[in-house]
């Protein structure tokens, strides 16, 4: 599945070279050439991975990534670092300033697909093409196609990843607002109530099967997926 990803990169050829990687796999890539470049475009909107380069201007990749870590709203986008350096404890620092992986330059383009996708089907599940089933209900990104017990169940687009998001993060309780930045877009300015439409249509749509039982409603806080009752 096509995910954003935000590569920060100083140098121009291999910015060039893994945009161009990114790009031919499917993804949509920004490019930052500094720190300060980067903390803009995250503010702007939130990335579904960074690829984060270790030598850069302004400030590290290190410190950029204790940054992101630090701040609550950017402290779940996963963290890949890209650097040169290959010693144990360049990565072992890398890791603990919360990076999620570390790629040793040069590497094949390959090698990094394959991490991005290790670490988005770990991290954001919602962003793989991979199928997830829960009780019988059955939901392929893949195809789009959710079944319930064998049947399938029909969703607008909205309410098909509202169900994904739900079934790769179940047995969490979500506010309204985690619901929003996470299905609708971080910075997209939808109201809270607009939830609560959705997971009614979304609950409409699989009482057919018995499955509109799996959404439950955390009072005061918001709505849980869950096969236990």
């Amino acid at each position: 599945m096509a995910a954003n990803i935000l590569l920060v990169e100083d140098e121009p050829a291999i910015q060039e070279l893994i945009a161009f990687n990114l790009t031919q796999a499917g993804h949509h890539v920004l490019r930052a050439s500094t720190a300060e470049a980067a903390m803009v475009l995250v503010k702007n909107a939130l990335p579904d991975l960074i690829l984060l380069d270790w030598m850069l201007p302004g400030a590290s990749g290190v410190e950029i990534a204790r940054k992101l870590r630090g701040d609550e709203r950017t402290r779940q986008i996963p963290i890949i670092m890209l650097t040169a350096r290959s010693e144990e404890q360049d990565k072992v620092q890398g890791l603990e300033a919360g990076a999620d992986d570390y790629i040793t330059k040069p590497f094949s383009p390959r090698e990094m697909l394959a991490r991005i996708k290790a670490v988005l089907r770990r991290r954001a599940p919602q962003m793989t093409d991979d199928a997830v089933e829960v009780k019988g209900l059955r939901l392929d990104p893949a195809t789009h196609r959710v079944q319930g017990n064998g049947d399938t169940i029909d969703l607008g687009p909205t309410e098909f990843r509202l169900l994904h998001f739900f079934m790769t993060h179940a047995e969490r309780v979500h506010s309204r607002t985690q619901l929003l930045d996470q299905v609708w877009g971080d910075h997209i300015f939808v109201e809270e109530r607009t939830v609560d439409v959705h997971i009614r249509r979304l609950r409409s749509a699989l009482e057919a099967t018995g499955h509109d039982a799996l959404i439950q409603t955390v009072r005061g806080t918001g709505y849980r997926f869950s096969a236990q009752g």
